[in-house]
C-alpha cells in the first residue's frame, strides 16, 4: 500500500503544480497583459487563450482536490492528522470552491461564453482569484509543514485535541474568504500587495500554530 500512497502524493503534487502555476499566470501575467493589449489582441486572447487556460485551471484544481481527499482519508485512518494539514486542507477546499463556484461562472460571463452582466462579474472573479493567490502561500506552507513539523511528538493531535492556535488561524482563513465573497480587494489589488499579504498570512498562521 505504500507505493499506492506515494503515487497519490505524486499525482497530488503534479496536479497542484499545474493549478497554482495557472493561478499565478492569471494573476501575474494574463491580467496585466489584458490591461495593455490592443483591442484585437484582447479579443483574440479572450476567444482562444483564456477559455483553454481556464479549462486546464479548473480541472487541475479538481484533480488536486480529489487526490488530496484520498490522501486525507488515508491519514485519518492511520491517525496521523495534524493541525497543519487540516488548516491547509481547509484553504485548499475554499480555493477549489472559489474556482468552481465563483471564478469560472463569472469568467464565462466576462468572456462572453454565457449571458450576464460582464461589468458586475469581472470584479467578483478578480477578488476570488486574488484571494486564492493570497491563500496559496500559507496553504503550501501548511502542506509542507505537515510532514516536517506536524508529525513530531510535540505537534501530533487528534481531531478533538486541536489547539487555540488552529481555531484562530481557521477563523482568520474564514474571514479572508468572507471578504472574497462580500468585501473589497484592499491590499491584494496589486501584484506586490498580494505577494506580501500571502507571505504575511503564512507567517501569521505559523505563529498561531507554533505559540498557541
Amino acid at each position: 500500500m505504500e507505493i499506492v500512497s506515494f503515487l497519490f502524493k505524486w499525482a497530488h503534487l503534479l496536479f497542484g503544480i499545474a493549478w497554482i502555476g495557472l493561478l499565478f499566470y492569471f494573476n501575474f501575467v494574463q491580467t496585466e497583459y489584458f490591461k495593455e493589449a490592443s483591442r484585437e489582441g484582447l479579443s483574440d486572447a479572450k476567444a482562444k487563450l483564456a477559455p483553454r487556460a481556464l479549462a486546464w485551471f479548473r480541472w487541475s484544481a479538481m484533480l488536486t482536490f480529489v487526490t488530496g481527499v484520498i490522501l486525507l482519508v488515508g491519514l485519518h485512518h492511520s491517525s496521523l492528522l495534524n493541525e497543519y494539514i487540516l488548516l491547509g486542507s481547509l484553504m485548499g477546499t475554499l480555493m477549489l470552491l472559489n474556482v468552481w463556484l465563483i471564478i469560472w461562472p463569472k469568467q464565462k460571463i466576462v468572456l462572453g461564453l454565457t449571458d450576464g452582466d460582464a461589468a458586475a462579474a469581472a470584479p467578483k472573479a478578480a477578488i476570488a482569484s486574488r484571494t486564492n493567490t493570497l491563500f496559496s502561500g500559507p496553504m503550501a506552507f501548511c502542506m509542507l509543514a505537515s510532514s516536517h513539523l506536524g508529525y513530531s511528538a510535540d505537534y501530533l493531535v487528534a481531531i478533538n485535541g486541536l489547539g487555540l492556535g488552529f481555531w484562530l488561524a481557521a477563523a482568520l482563513v474564514l474571514l479572508v474568504e468572507l471578504n472574497a465573497l462580500f468585501g473589497k480587494m484592499g491590499p491584494i489589488a496589486t501584484i506586490r500587495g498580494v505577494i506580501h499579504m500571502s507571505l504575511a498570512f503564512a507567517a501569521a498562521v505559523f505563529c498561531l500554530l507554533l505559540f498557541l
